[in-house]
């Protein structure tokens, strides 16, 4: 492909929930590592993987990504943004490589090399690892941790330890999902600095995403700024000021409660990542919980982690189905600067390209429904900012340029 006037792309797949001193540096490394000129974020929308709904809107996130070095954001589809490890990794690559303009793949890791990585990725693929898997599931154990012991069996402890890092396992899972899609994207990893994936610790001008929005819950403005770029510290404290932000999933507890002991297990059974039955223990659970926390709690299981049942709970509230993980629907343009201006016209895209409600009118039926779900969810997440916001947005708000 020649972008000699755009220079060569990179993509990310992020959540920037919200955007940090990390983030910035990992959008900066992958441009010194790669040589590109163009960053492509993909980015989750108003809920994210953890089961839980964004700490800010999308619309804000996108504007401090492109603030903090991106050229270009897309968002990732609300169903494969809730999704467990694979499901995100497909959607977010598949994006990458659907946009017909991407050399790179970005993301960060735990480990120093990315050989390490595709090592691991290897490992998984292979034939030898299934036996040992089914002989560690059939003990009872949740899928990751089956997966690591079985790979520790056959592969060794310095392989299966690559795996035990939440950074590497995702970064794993976008190596697999370049191997299946047969794409010409390269994968780069970027070393994480500072403290480590959810960690309540602090280092020096870096902390992690879940401690900094423990800090904006907590309203401690002047610790959260010591891991904020300025224009993040002064758009969340704007968002706060005008009663938009923090949005909180507890704010909607008795509405997704409602939600859940409305459906029927045939339903429950529909949902992303329900097998084995889950769906019984699911709608027993629902029965007799007075809370989102006992609900989790009921439900978890060795076999089923605390995250996929949040995950799947989530989308349960939310009207997502695992038919809607099936294939990308749309690429949406959330942001973009004037070199993002510039990349478009050298996308050769293998979706259809939206970015206003117009657009959306004219997408197979497929994509509408996802679409429509996508703004349902938003209206949701409208009810969880401390000042509750009218429907709509979604179809309302201008792309982000600056």
């Amino acid at each position: 492909m020649n972008l000699s006037f755009t220079g060569k792309t990179a993509g990310i797949v992020a959540e920037y929930n919200p955007f940090h001193n990390g983030h910035a540096r990992h959008i900066a490394r992958t441009r010194e590592l790669t040589g590109a000129e163009n960053i492509v974020v993909i980015m989750s929308g108003n809920f994210v993987q953890r089961g839980d709904c964004a700490v800010g809107d999308k619309f804000s996130r996108a504007r401090m990504a492109l603030q903090g070095g991106a050229d270009l954001v897309i968002e990732l589809p609300l169903p494969f943004a809730c999704a467990g490890a694979e499901t995100f990794a497909r959607g977010g690559v598949g994006l990458a490589d659907a946009l017909g303009c991407v050399d790179f793949v970005s993301f960060g890791m735990e480990c120093d090399s990315t050989d390490e990585l595709i090592a691991a990725a290897k490992a998984l693929s292979d034939p030898a690892v299934k036996p040992a898997l089914d002989r560690e599931l059939a003990q009872g154990k949740n899928f990751a941790s089956a997966r690591t012991q079985a790979i520790r069996e056959v592969y060794g402890d310095e392989v299966a330890d690559i795996l035990c890092m939440p950074n590497n396992t995702l970064a794993v899972e976008y190596i697999r999902a370049l191997e299946r899609l047969q794409s010409a994207l390269v994968p780069v990893g970027v070393t994480r600095e500072g403290v480590g994936h959810g960690s309540l610790n602090l280092s020096g001008k870096y902390a992690s995403a879940t401690a900094i929005r423990r800090m904006l819950h907590e309203e401690d403005w002047e610790s959260v700024r010591n891991y904020l770029p300025a224009f993040s510290y002064e758009r969340l404290r704007q968002l706060a000021a005008d009663g938009t932000m923090p949005a909180d999933l507890g704010r909607c507890e008795r509405a997704i409660l409602s939600r859940l002991r409305g459906m029927t297990r045939e339903q429950l059974s529909r949902l992303p990542d329900v097998s084995e039955g889950l769906e019984n223990r699911i709608f027993d659970c629902v029965r007799t919980a007075s809370s989102l926390e006992e609900l989790y709690a009921s439900v978890k299981s060795k076999r089923y982690s605390h995250a996929r049942i949040r995950r799947i709970l989530l989308s349960a509230f939310l009207g997502v189905r695992a038919v809607h993980c099936e294939r990308l629907p749309y690429i949406r343009i959330l942001g973009m600067n004037e070199r993002g201006r510039g990349l478009l016209s050298a996308m050769r895209p293998r979706l259809p390209v939206i970015s206003t409600y117009r657009q959306t009118l004219d997408l197979p039926a497929e994509a509408q429904n996802v679409y429509r779900l996508e703004c349902h969810a938003d209206d949701m997440w409208a009810l969880m900012t401390p000042q509750i916001k009218p429907c709509g947005a979604d179809m309302t708000e201008k792309l982000i340029v600056v």
